[in-house]
C-alpha cells in the first residue's frame, strides 16, 4: 500500500502520523505552501483523506481530489465532513466511535466536580498564598444533583451511568424518546433545562443541534444551574453563554469545547465559576492510540477490499 496517496489534513497525532507514513504515501496538508500546485501534481494519486474534528473533508477538498475513495476521520464527530456529498460521489466515510466514549464521559464527570466544587479556583487560591489569610469559600455539592443530558447516545449514556453512582437523578432530551431507557425523557431542551441542576451537552453537531443551547435554554437552567459542554462548541450560542455567566443568570460552566477553537472569549478568563479546557475529552495516550489504530484499520480494510470497521457512509 506504499504507493497509495493519503492526505492528512492536520497534525492531529504523532503516532497516527508515523503509522500512516509506514504504510502509505503520506502527504501533510499543513506543510504544503502552494496548494494549487500541489493538487495539480498529486490530486490523481490521493485516494484517502485522514481528517479530524477540526479539519475534515468539505466539498472543495473533495472536488480537488478526483481519485478520492475514503475519508477516515480521527474523531467521532463528522461535522467537518460533507457526508451528503461523499455519499453522492460514492466516497466511503469512517470515524472512531466507542474507543473514546469512556474518556469523554470521565472528563464530563471531572468537569462537573471541578466546576461545582471550585477545584481549579481552590488550586489558584493555594498557589497564590491566599489560604494563609483565611479558609476558602463554601462551594456547591455535586452528589444528588439533577443531571440533564442533551443526547443519550454512547457518550451520553456513559455519562449518565457515572452520574448515577453519585446518586444523581438523570433525565435527557433526544430527537425521540428511547423506550429502553429508564431515565426521564423531556420533549424539549427548554423543559429539560428547567428540570435539572446540571445540563450536559453530549449530542452530535448537526444543523438541527447548532445553538441548541440558546438564551431561552440558559434562562430555563437558571441562576443555580450549571452547563457542561463536552460536545461541540457550536452547540452553544457562545455570546449568550458569556452574557449569562457575566450577569449571573446561570451559576457556572465547565467547557471543553468552544465555537471558534482555539479562540476563547476573553470575558471568560476572569470568571472563577467557569472551567476552561482545550478540547481534551479524548486526550489520553491510550485512547488517542486506539483511535489512530482504528483510522489505520479502516484504511487497510478499504484498500484490501474488506468490510470497513466503523462505516458511516
Amino acid at each position: 500500500m506504499e504507493t497509495i496517496g493519503v492526505l492528512m489534513t492536520f497534525p492531529m497525532n504523532s503516532y497516527l502520523e508515523q503509522e500512516l507514513d509506514k504504510r502509505f504515501n503520506l502527504f501533510r496538508m499543513w506543510t504544503i505552501p502552494q496548494k494549487t500546485d500541489f493538487f495539480n501534481k498529486h490530486s490523481n494519486s490521493i485516494r484517502a483523506v485522514v481528517g479530524y474534528a477540526g479539519a475534515g473533508a468539505d466539498r472543495e477538498l473533495i472536488d480537488a481530489l478526483p481519485a478520492l475513495e475514503i475519508v477516515s476521520s480521527f474523531s467521532v464527530g463528522l461535522d467537518k465532513v460533507d457526508l451528503g456529498y461523499c455519499k453522492e460521489k460514492g466516497i466511503r466515510v469512517t470515524n472512531t466511535p466507542d474507543v473514546l466514549t469512556e474518556d469523554v464521559a470521565d472528563l464530563a464527570i471531572g468537569l462537573m466536580l471541578t466546576t461545582l466544587r471550585g477545584i481549579s479556583e481552590c488550586d489558584r487560591y493555594v498557589r497564590s498564598g491566599l489560604w494563609k489569610k483565611g479558609d476558602f469559600k463554601l462551594t456547591t455539592k455535586f452528589s444528588g444533583k439533577k443531571v440533564g443530558i442533551i443526547g443519550l447516545g454512547r457518550i451520553g449514556t456513559a455519562i449518565a451511568k457515572r452520574a448515577e453512582a453519585f446518586n444523581c437523578p438523570i433525565s435527557y432530551y433526544s430527537r425521540s424518546e428511547k423506550p429502553e431507557s429508564n431515565y426521564k425523557y423531556f420533549p424539549s431542551v427548554v423543559e429539560l433545562a428547567s428540570h435539572c441542576d446540571i445540563l450536559v451537552v453530549a449530542c452530535p453537531l448537526t444543523e438541527q443541534t447548532r445553538h441548541i443551547v440558546n438564551r431561552e435554554v440558559l434562562d430555563a437552567l437558571g441562576p443555580k444551574g450549571f452547563l457542561i459542554n463536552i460536545g461541540r462548541g457550536p452547540h452553544v450560542d457562545e455570546p449568550e453563554l458569556v452574557a449569562a455567566l457575566v450577569e449571573g443568570r446561570i451559576a457556572g460552566a465547565g467547557l471543553d469545547v468552544f465555537e471558534n477553537e482555539p479562540h476563547v472569549p476573553e470575558e471568560l478568563f476572569g470568571l472563577d465559576n467557569v472551567v476552561l479546557l482545550p478540547h481534551v475529552g479524548s486526550g489520553t495516550v491510550e485512547t488517542r492510540n486506539a483511535m489512530a489504530d482504528l483510522v489505520i484499520g479502516n484504511l487497510e480494510a478499504h484498500f484490501s477490499k474488506k468490510p470497513l470497521l466503523t462505516p458511516v457512509v
